[in-house]
């Protein structure tokens, strides 16, 4: 029998973000298991990104290959923001690839439109989304009833959703990789002290982040300066691990607040060397102590920062763990932080109310309550003294009340959040979806513009005649997309012009489904025994290109020459013996890897040539499958 196979759709499994981390975790644990097959699907990724052939598991990119579609993607905003998501490539890889389970990992705007797609919940469907402000988003409630299995990653997203009668939501947190993460020696910790020209005695306060605007970078300052005016025998210092080129502008808020640079530390990463070093902030572009590269280093980040081991040891420096945020999902470093026996302060509201009471080895930091523009989100200011209260109250602790709680903060994470047992609950998932059928079609289905008006006076049963007869999808009163159409008739009153947005959606829907297919342009017969030469610009590039063909049909005389340009150029190619046929140019033709089969794809020609560089940004002419016609790359290069 088969393994069920699953679809793990978020942020590539590289990123070093919450959902790269969780998504690498699962997938690690999947493959690790042996108890399905995996393929994972990663946004920010071209779809044949080599890169993605050295993981453990297949995966793919959710972005085109092509650059020149990708150029025309990014001069629609709203267009680029779904790419980024995945909605330019996914139906290709649910239809390819066929998922007995689709895991969709993303915040949940991130799937407006997948539920009205003709492949959702005919294979078992899953969103799996952070949610982190009251009240909830309506994206999040509104398709509720189409999302089957819906989970969150803190409970306090589960209790509001079944506050709403919402009571099939249940809780699936982030899985935390336990292993990278402990309690270093004593000596070890001295010793890294040293190494980073830290006081030793010094009660060292630690935030590591990404330098979004909800982390209240502004408040933890404020709560650092108080704990240091009250307690100067602390000798505390402030370590942000975090970027400085983004988010917050700290050394301004710094200097606004009076505190001395030199005390509050962030974290340096070499991208030569790989080696880090903890010092006050200096700017951007350092030189590398460790390896001497000039203007190398620079403040961690996402793109280039440092690893699991090494984010461990800068855990060790600390004392005591501090989060304060607005809001948030589930915050992965508070349990990364426990793991190492720290005592974490977090902000009791949102996802942070699972991981500041005491039995989580963790301490509450209050609150009040400001609302977010435009959103009216619920969002937590912290309060500076609640952060210097609990401060003292750490730095006061017998060091065997430090070291009790710590113990207690890494079990609470092995067992609510480690990778073994999130790893478990998405196996237990797995296993009670069903395979999915042979005979259903994943792929994406034509809608139909030629369905009359209705004549139907409800306003209700208007709104669900289009939806069906003309978009071919069942909607009830609970569906988003309804409750938006009733309040517009409700204002406008114009009917038709409600039925002609539906009729110009089909025909939109349509003419994205005449996508090119290289396929029905190729001899079947031929196959292995192909060449293309590619030059859509103008026609003297083609008039060139067709100067070489003899020279290619000399050296391959067993091989058909396809010869792909614009139809209008195709008049210069009448007649000419070398040409097996033509093919209209699509910017699809513009990946000679792809269609030569790089790696594991399956090619469609031997051969690939490019006539047009600049045109078709189809810029390699060396791999061709091992294969040169010396003649022909001569004449291109002089040419």
């Amino acid at each position: 029998m088969r393994k069920k196979k699953v679809l793990l759709h978020s942020n590539t499994s590289r990123a070093f973000t919450g959902f790269g981390k969780n998504a690498k975790n699962v997938l690690s644990y999947l493959v690790e298991n042996d108890c399905c097959e995996v393929v994972e699907a990663a946004n920010g990724k071209k779809y044949s990104d080599p890169s993605l052939k050295t993981l453990p598991w297949k995966a793919v990119g959710t972005l085109p290959d092509n650059d020149q579609v990708i150029e025309q993607i990014n001069q629609d905003p709203n267009r680029a923001r779904g790419a980024g998501y995945g909605h330019e490539m996914i139906d290709r890889i649910i239809k390819e690839e066929r998922p007995d389970l689709y895991i969709g990992m993303e915040d949940i705007w991130a799937f407006e439109g997948f539920y009205e797609k003709d492949w959702w919940n005919k294979t078992t469907c899953m969103i799996w989304t952070t949610l982190d402000s009251l009240p909830l988003l309506p994206a999040a409630v509104n398709p509720a009833s189409l999302i089957k299995n819906y989970y969150v990653w803190a409970s306090f997203a589960e209790r509001e959703m079944h506050k709403l009668g919402i009571n099939h939501v249940k809780t699936l947190r982030g899985a935390v990789h336990s292993e990278d993460f402990f309690r270093l020696s004593t000596d070890a910790r001295k010793t890294l002290r040293a190494r980073n020209n830290l006081p030793p005695q010094s009660f060292i306060i630690g935030f590591v982040f990404r330098n979004q605007l909800r982390k209240s970078v502004p408040n933890i300052l404020d709560g650092f300066k108080m704990f240091l005016q009250k307690t100067p025998e602390s000798n505390a210092r402030l370590l942000l691990h975090t970027h400085w080129g983004e988010g917050w502008d700290i050394p301004r808020l710094l200097h606004e607040k009076g505190i001395d640079p030199a005390l509050v530390l962030t974290t340096y990463y070499c991208s030569q060397c790989g080696e880090y070093e903890i010092k006050p902030f200096s700017g951007h572009q350092q030189d590398c102590k460790f390896c001497g590269a000039k203007e190398s280093q620079n403040t961690t980040n996402v793109g280039a920062g440092v690893n699991e081991s090494q984010l461990n040891e800068i855990y060790n420096l600390m004392d005591v763990y501090c989060h304060p945020f607005t809001s948030g999902g589930q915050e992965i470093p508070v349990q990364e932080a426990k793991l190492t026996e720290l005592i974490t302060l977090v902000t009791n509201y949102s996802c942070g109310e699972d991981c500041c009471t005491s039995a989580s080895g963790g301490f509450p930091l209050e609150w009040a309550e400001y609302r977010e523009p435009g959103t009216q989100f619920i969002k937590a200011s912290t309060y500076a003294r609640s952060i210097d209260k609990q401060l003292t109250k750490v730095f006061k602790m017998k060091e065997t009340k430090r070291r009790s709680l710590g113990r207690k903060a890494r079990q609470f994470v092995l067992d609510n959040f480690s990778k073994d047992v999130i790893g478990k609950q998405v196996e237990e998932i797995i296993k009670a979806a069903p395979f999915l059928d042979d005979s259903i079609d994943l792929s994406i289905q034509p809608k139909n513009p030629q369905y009359p008006m209705p004549n139907t006076e409800d306003d209700g049963e208007f709104i669900k005649d289009l939806y069906q007869n003309i978009l071919n999808r069942a909607v009830d009163q609970n569906y988003q997309g309804y409750q938006q159409w009733m309040q517009n008739l409700k204002q406008e009153k114009n009917k038709e012009a409600v039925y002609n947005f539906f009729i110009k959606t089909a025909h939109d829907h349509n003419n994205t489904l005449n996508s090119f297919d290289i396929k029905k342009f190729l001899d079947p017969e031929d196959k292995g025994s192909r060449i293309l030469v590619v030059s859509p610009s103008s026609g003297t590039t083609v008039l060139y290109a067709l100067s070489m063909l003899a020279s290619i049909k000399r050296d391959f005389p067993d091989y058909n020459i396809y010869f792909s340009t614009r139809p209008d150029l195709f008049s210069l190619l009448d007649g000419n013996p070398f040409i097996h046929k033509f093919i209209p140019f699509d910017p699809s033709l513009g990946n000679s890897l792809e269609l030569e089969g790089f790696g594991d794809n399956e090619g469609h020609f031997q051969i690939v040539y490019n006539a047009d560089p600049l045109a078709t940004n189809l810029n390699i002419n060396s791999h061709h499958n091992g294969q040169m016609s010396p003649n022909f790359s001569l004449a291109l290069c002089t040419a």
